[in-house]
């Protein structure tokens, strides 16, 4: 048998332990003892209770080596321990602070890209609200168009209710439908700029509602690496998180964290570029459209000018001729007095000569002769007769004449009536009307 596969076995020690772990080798204890020793012969071939002198001595000896076996480890491992405390304290020290230095870099992206939201947050505010005030400029401006489409469509109704030859399709009323079709498109430029500013600034408060949410959730990330960062051994607020270490689903990569952001702040910048032009454009509508209906008022108003001095040169020449005829009106009566005056004065003389010749008729026998008186007589009454025919047949003219320059007289009293009605609508009307026409500053959206 080797000395390995000898062992000691002590029923209350429990173990084996192998010889050659011990300091120095064991005599055999069990040569020529047999299986269990004596102690006389009643108690022959069983076991006493009491050990032999060798067992007592390997007993201590198996405890002196187990104590030795045991401070060994024990200082072995007490050097191996504060070679792996002194290792992991600089590595956990050296990962601390490779930890906060990442926190640190970590912190500086942040407010990086935060201050570049902030930034983009602010000038795209700011451009909003200038868009907002061009957006109220064009409101302004579609009241102002109101306003002269109501003062246009007022001033054709109002010259429907000429009267007569003045209702007439002149170039006022050609102007004045340029006018009212000028506005009617107008009003379609200035309502779809409108929508698009409208759109627009919906636009720009999307992408600035967005760009806030990546700001906030930032601020929030800013703020817990902050207190993370601040932490150390020390802290109190320190404690456990086992499951703190695992990295969730729905964690991004240090590209798409970056990407997202610069997606943000892109889709920002390019809604206050766009926002830019409109704006631009909105200025140019404002003031070219402006510009037209103004030119168009002036074009109107020259046109309203050259009508009524037209009409008023019409009507001054109507009271001239009125006055003329209303002359003549009263000589003609008055020559028609004398007229009749002269045909009553024909009556006496033609009385006489028929009576005249009428006495002379009763003449007796050979007396009744056609002598030179006689004559005289009959050709006086033929003179007469003739003169009151001439002078009736005059009269007849006249009162033809007098009848005809009355009719002309209301002919031209009611021309006069028209014209001045169309005067009071162009004049009064219409041109003082346009009067409140909007102005070229209110047409471009100020107040």
């Amino acid at each position: 048998m080797s000395a390995a596969d000898v062992l000691v076995l002590h029923p209350q020690v429990g173990r084996c332990i192998p010889e050659e772990e011990l300091p120095c080798k064991p005599c055999c204890i069990t040569k020529n003892l047999g299986l269990h020793s004596t102690s006389g012969l009643s108690t022959a071939g069983f076991r006493t209770a009491k050990y032999i002198p060798e067992e007592w001595h390997q007993n201590n000896f198996s405890k002196y080596y187990q104590s030795f076996a045991d401070r060994d480890t024990a200082e072995n491992l007490r050097h191996e321990s504060k070679k792996l405390i002194s290792d992991t304290e600089k590595r956990t020290q050296d990962t601390q602070a490779e930890s906060t230095k990442r926190l640190g870099e970590r912190l500086q992206d942040i407010f990086f890209w935060k201050s570049e939201l902030k930034r983009e947050i602010e000038d795209l505010t700011a451009e909003t609200e200038l868009l907002r005030e061009q957006k109220r400029r064009l409101e302004v401006a579609l009241d102002a168009n109101e306003i002269a489409f109501f003062i246009t469509n007022d001033n054709l109704e109002n010259r429907e209710r000429r009267q007569g030859p003045d209702l007439v399709k002149d170039e006022v009323e050609d102007e004045l439908i340029r006018e009212l079709d000028l506005i009617q498109n107008v009003r379609g430029v200035l309502k779809r700029t409108l929508d698009q500013a409208i759109t627009q600034i919906r636009k720009n408060r999307d992408a600035k509602e967005l760009m806030e949410m990546d700001w906030s959730d930032k601020y929030e990330a800013y703020k817990i690496d902050v207190k993370g960062g601040g932490l150390n051994n020390q802290s109190t607020n320190i404690q456990y998180h086992p499951n703190s270490s695992k990295f969730e689903d729905n964690t991004s990569t240090p590209e798409s964290w970056a990407q997202f952001t610069h997606c943000n702040i892109y889709k920002g910048e390019q809604e206050r570029i766009n926002s830019i032009n409109l704006r631009s454009l909105i200025d140019n509508v404002l003031l070219e459209t402006s510009e037209d209906l103004r030119e168009q008022y002036d074009r109107v108003n020259a046109a309203f000018n050259r009508r009524l001095e037209e009409m008023s040169d019409a009507k001054a020449k109507l009271d001239h001729h009125l006055r003329k005829i209303l002359e003549e009106i009263a000589g003609q009566e008055k020559n028609i007095s004398y007229l009749k005056q002269a045909i009553k004065d024909k009556e006496a003389p033609l009385k006489v000569a028929q009576t005249r010749l009428y006495e002379r008729s009763y003449r007796p026998n050979v007396e009744l002769t056609r002598d030179t008186a006689q004559m005289n007589l009959v050709c006086e009454v033929n003179e007469i007769t003739e003169s009151i025919a001439f002078l009736q047949g005059k009269l007849k003219e006249a009162q033809m004449s007098l009848e005809n320059m009355e009719n002309t007289r209301m002919s031209l009293e009611k021309e006069i009536a028209v014209k001045s009605n169309s005067l009071f609508i162009d004049g009064e009307k219409c041109l003082k009307h346009r009067a409140r026409y909007p102005t070229v500053v209110r047409f471009m959206g100020y107040e």
